[in-house]
């Protein structure tokens, strides 16, 4: 009854009342890993025990029988057959993950208010994949690797409570922030950056603090809006009656005020992360040097709303899960001495769109996604084709980027948001499908109008 007054008193169901609790419960959780007693045994212990603690409560019991079923044929796969175990964790895990999508349709339940395990299970699905294929790099040669590669990969097959305390650490797995094995090996072990060192053990406490007041201005914000701005008011008879401009502008208000949701629960998993001290990064070269906690960082609230083109988006949002697709999709899709192109980018675009589910909307926001990237890409080619003498014109490009981006991001979004194909559709046909046509005729632009790099008059003279 005390769970249902609460629940009711803030607007939301049990059962996300229950999981936001687990969820701000992994602060705690997370800074006590800090003084487990016993060495990283018992560390990986606590890591796994109280990840699966949490999901028990949060989810029932069926959430761990779901997320053991990607890590054990991930492990066996690492096990048995090294050479492949790649490719077997990634179609295995996607596999399984895809089809817990079908089955629970947890989109629906989400855009309702619910909740369920595949979102955890995303995260999850994410770390087996990296670890087989790390694992999987062990086996080639180191001339053949990417930096990124050189960096993660795994000689030594981890231990299995080592792996189980990766994948469920203190409850990382709600909502991320994806990492890598290595690191968290190296940080349980209190090796690599986390080595004691004249500089002294970094103070979490000042970036914790810092995620935390972030995380209340951003769910106080979206609390205030959200009930402006309801996703249900694409199908209502007012909305038909708008003009072509207030119809855009609610589409802008509407992903606005979604993602602020988001930003409010990576501002949590990073606090989480930092306070365990797994999300210190090194130390800055200032004088006196500066911790820095960049592991942690999942989004760039300012950097979203004021990116200055389409390509900086994955920079600044969901980094972490960015990051896993560029060095486990889009790097390993370019063939060697060759640049990568839109093939490549439409293809890593389709895994993020899988990854989160077989919804019409999700297919269709990251298709044109790609697209509105592409575009900006061209946009950016023309900036650099200004002559330096040229600042006006140069800037006069840089700011078609912003607006290009703010329009075709905030126009193709609503996919994402109401995911049902009808809905999705019905919303871009009432601005005209500009978040589509608009990229598409950039491109072709674009392939029209190739420019060539501006060289400096001292270049040229040279």
């Amino acid at each position: 009854m005390e769970m249902e007054s609460m629940a009711s008193a803030i607007g939301v169901s049990v059962p996300v009342l229950r999981f936001l609790l687990c969820f701000v419960a992994t602060i705690p959780v997370s800074f006590f890993h800090r003084l487990v007693p016993g060495g990283p045994a018992a560390r990986h212990l606590y890591a796994a025990f109280t990840g699966a603690l949490l999901s028990y409560i949060s989810f029932g019991f069926s959430s761990n029988l779901h997320f053991f079923v990607p890590m054990l044929i991930s492990y066996a796969s690492m096990v048995l057959y090294r050479k492949r175990c790649g490719i077997i964790s990634f179609l295995s895990a996607m596999g399984y993950l895809i089809g817990c999508h079908v089955y629970y349709m947890s989109g629906d339940a989400w855009k309702e208010g619910g909740i369920d395990a595949t979102g955890s299970l995303m995260v999850i699905t994410l770390k087996v994949i990296s670890c087989a294929i790390n694992y999987n790099d062990g086996l080639l040669k180191e001339e053949d690797l990417r930096e990124s590669q050189k960096k993660n990969r795994l000689i030594k097959l981890p231990s299995f409570i080592e792996y189980v305390g990766y994948c469920m650490c203190c409850g990382s797995h709600f909502a991320g922030p994806v990492y890598e094995v290595k690191d968290y090996l190296d940080w349980t072990e209190r090796k690599g950056i986390w080595t004691k060192s004249e500089k002294g053990s970094p103070s979490p406490l000042g970036a914790t603090l810092k995620a935390l007041l972030q995380a209340v201005f951003c769910m106080g914000l979206y609390l205030y809006l959200v009930p402006h701005h309801p996703l249900s008011r694409f199908s209502e008879p007012i909305y038909k009656e708008w003009g072509f401009v207030q119809r855009l502008s609610y589409q802008y208000m509407s992903g606005f005020t979604a993602r602020w949701k988001y930003y409010f629960i990576w501002s949590i998993s990073e606090a989480s992360i930092i306070i365990s001290g797994l999300g210190f990064s090194g130390w800055t070269d200032s004088s006196p040097p500066k911790a820095q906690w960049d592991r942690a960082k999942n989004v760039d609230v300012l950097g979203v709303e004021f990116a200055k083109s389409s390509v900086e988006l994955p920079l600044v949002w969901n980094i972490q899960v960015s990051t896993w697709l560029r060095h486990y999709v889009y790097d390993r899709l370019v063939q060697k001495g060759k640049k990568p192109g839109f093939f490549q980018l439409l293809a890593t675009q389709a895994v993020s769109a899988v990854w989160h589910g077989l919804y019409p909307g999700y297919m269709i926001f990251f298709v044109q996604s790609a697209l509105m990237i592409a575009g900006s890409r061209a946009i950016y080619r023309w900036q650099q084709s200004v002559p330096p003498n040229m600042a006006i014109v140069k800037k006069a490009f840089m700011l078609m980027n912003f607006a290009y981006t703010l329009l075709v991001l905030n126009a193709s979004c609503v996919g994402f948001l109401v995911l049902n194909l009808d809905e999705t559709l019905a919303a871009y046909a009432s601005v005209y499908y500009i978040g589509t046509v608009v990229p598409v005729i950039v491109i072709l632009l674009g392939n029209i109008i190739k420019p060539k790099p501006a060289r400096s008059k001292a270049r040229k003279e040279a």
